[in-house]
């Protein structure tokens, strides 16, 4: 994947203009291309969340653009280009710049921009007050269409759930299950975005409890009593959360999914409220 483009070109001008340029040569069989580029680079990344915590991960990028008819191919390593540029940490408003730089570098009309990476929350458990890290699975999607930038932010988010029904009919115990919860979210403003951290913290909020990475007997203990006097549906979860999301006007996008991996069935029970037009995907 080499082109002729280098942010730190070092060739004489000569020695340039001597190399073909293979991919902006013309192609004659009349097919556009809706998105070329690369998928699934791995590459070292600082995160900044809206609280001001920059988080250091590992992204997975794909970064496409879109291709005339007339043009053979596009330049590849001008995408790894921009993510090596990437010094400071990236938020949301950071991904709409680049989105629009990766356009105008590949003279474009559309672009579009896909960062998986694991994000890491320190949290202290209920009892013991021990400390850990929590991984959460963020995705942002972001696409440039004719000057105008549209971002989109996926965080899943690990929760247990307790089920009312088993709790009601059983002389003692009930079933739990452990829930991953996915919020997708799109805000008018990318400037006030719904951070990470507190879209995560309002899904825990409203689960029948939470997780940590690290408990102490006494926090298993309380674990197990929360979920047990806050049972909930599947409905129930994605209604609740749901309902919280849409009651802060960031918010213009909201999806919210639940799948609970059920312990006494060999399937999951999954619910899905969707509200707004989602637009990327």
């Amino acid at each position: 994947m080499t082109d002729d483009y280098s942010p730190d070109d070092s060739l004489p001008d000569c020695a340039a203009e001597s190399i073909p340029d293979v991919q902006g040569s013309a192609d004659g069989r009349n097919l556009a291309i809706d998105r070329v580029g690369i998928k699934d680079l791995r590459h070292p990344l600082v995160v900044r969340d809206n609280d001001g915590n920059s988080v250091p991960t590992v992204a997975y990028a794909s970064m496409y653009v879109n291709l005339p008819h007339h043009v053979k191919g596009t330049h590849m390593s001008r995408f790894i280009a921009l993510l090596n540029e990437q010094q400071k940490p990236l938020d949301l408003a950071g991904l709409g710049q680049m989105l629009t730089r990766q356009a105008e570098r590949l003279d474009a009309e559309y672009a579009r921009i896909e960062l998986r990476f694991p994000f890491f929350i320190e949290k202290s458990a209920p009892v013991s007050g021990e400390s850990s890290l929590m991984d959460y699975d963020v995705e942002w999607i972001g696409e440039y269409r004719n000057g105008a930038v549209d971002v989109l932010s996926k965080i899943v988010v690990p929760v247990t759930s307790l089920c009312p029904c088993s709790k009601k009919i059983s002389d003692y115990g009930a079933h739990n299950q452990r829930s991953h919860v996915s919020v997708s979210l799109r805000g008018s403003d990318l400037n006030k975005p719904f951070g990470i951290t507190e879209a995560a913290r309002v899904v825990e909020q409203e689960a029948p409890c939470e997780l940590w990475a690290t408990l102490k007997r006494p926090d298993e203990k309380y674990v197990t009593e929360r979920a047990y006097d806050n049972p909930k549906f599947v409905e129930d979860m994605v209604r609740d959360i749901a309902a919280r999301f849409l009651a802060d006007s960031r918010c213009d996008y909201v999806m919210v999914e639940s799948e609970n991996f059920e312990s006494i069935h060999n399937h999951s029970a999954y619910a899905l409220i969707e509200s707004g037009e989602r637009r990327l995907g």
